[in-house]
């Protein structure tokens, strides 16, 4: 591993994205978007995933200079085209004109379709925490999931985020700081992406992520891999929770549900994605969102933790403390992602 200053990152990245197609007003928020994933320490899908978009780009099926469109609305909900574009940039815009919606009536809603991966889920509910709204979004994948009860995958693993803001000053115009409450989860207890690292490293899940070839629950991360049959959270729960976000993302936005996806990643374009955002004010006092916030935090941190001097944490608060570290000493980054994106800035793209 290797620690690389936050403002190189974002430079080099915005470079192998104009080099990419990608205009240069746009390549740097993707840039920007990117760097951040792997400052916060989501090192599955930040520079990680760029070859793949790369690819995906010399392949014809990601459009590099295609800007998203409002193609139908009612009130606070609108639909949105992607053209297949960069799927961060989409889910960006999508999230800001959820928030303009809320704005006006309270509550938002963008519903986003034949877009493209939107790489790090929690970036959106980052970006609606910062400005002052509560949020929620999900997208769609490609089957990698079986169903409950099924061994073959027909279930994407819909990563769903949920973000909600803190205050400090009340007011017309209150301030907002920056330990926000934002959840970021896929439907199955490890992401493809996590399992790809702990076999990369060679070692054990935490908890059983999914079975082997043989139907047997196992935290070997390459046999799951091999076997593609990941773990639904919560088991049937999770699995349930993943086909409903499927459908209704798909109803809303157009775009295609999991079981019109190819299974080849590279083919992965056409994603279903929706975008809440809520304007709290709107139906709260603010002191009373503060009280509650601090109060549930509070309740978290003084539960009894199972290790001593390790109390248990609210979620967004890891990727805080990542967050701070990597601006102080640098983002880490693991050898084989660099590499992968020293070749791709080698090779011009």
């Amino acid at each position: 591993m290797r620690r690389i200053p936050f403002e190189d990152l974002q430079a080099r990245i915005e470079q192998v994205l104009i080099a990419l197609g990608v205009p240069a007003q746009r390549a740097a928020l993707g840039a920007r978007l990117t760097a951040e994933t792997d400052r916060d320490g989501v090192k599955t899908h930040g520079i990680a995933r760029l070859p793949r978009f790369a690819a995906q780009v010399r392949a014809g099926v990601v459009v590099p200079e295609a800007v998203p469109e409002c193609v139908a609305r009612f009130g606070a909900i609108e639909r949105w085209a992607g053209h297949r574009g960069p799927g961060n940039l989409a889910a960006h815009a999508a999230m800001a004109r959820a928030m303009d919606l809320a704005k006006e009536y309270g509550l938002g809603c963008v519903a986003l379709g034949d877009t493209s991966h939107w790489m790090r889920a929690g970036s959106y509910g980052w970006q609606a925490a910062e400005a002052g709204f509560a949020a929620m979004c999900w997208s769609n994948t490609l089957p990698n999931l079986p169903p409950w009860g099924a061994s073959s995958p027909a279930l994407g693993n819909n990563p769903l985020v949920i973000a909600v803001p803190r205050y400090k000053k009340d007011g017309q115009d209150p301030e907002v700081i920056a330990e926000h409450m934002v959840l970021d989860i896929a439907m199955s207890q490890f992401s493809y992406g996590s399992l790809a690292s702990y076999a990369a490293k060679g070692e054990a899940l935490p908890v059983p992520g999914g079975y082997d070839s043989e139907g047997v629950l196992t935290t070997d991360a390459a046999a799951i891999e091999r076997s593609q049959r990941a773990l639904p959270i919560g088991f049937w729960k999770g699995s349930g929770l993943s086909f409903v976000l499927d459908v209704l993302g798909a109803m809303l936005s157009g775009g295609k549900a999991t079981h019109q996806f190819s299974a080849n990643a590279l083919e992965e374009v056409g994603q279903s994605q929706v975008f809440l955002a809520i304007a709290p004010q709107s139906v709260s006092a603010l002191g009373e969102m503060r009280s509650v916030a601090e109060g549930a935090i509070a309740a978290v941190h003084e539960a009894t933790p199972v290790e001593a001097g390790k109390p248990a944490r609210y979620p967004g608060e890891g990727a805080l403390r990542l967050r701070e570290e990597s601006l102080r000493l640098g983002v880490p980054v693991e050898d084989a992602a660099w590499e992968g994106f020293v070749k791709l800035e080698e090779s011009k793209v």
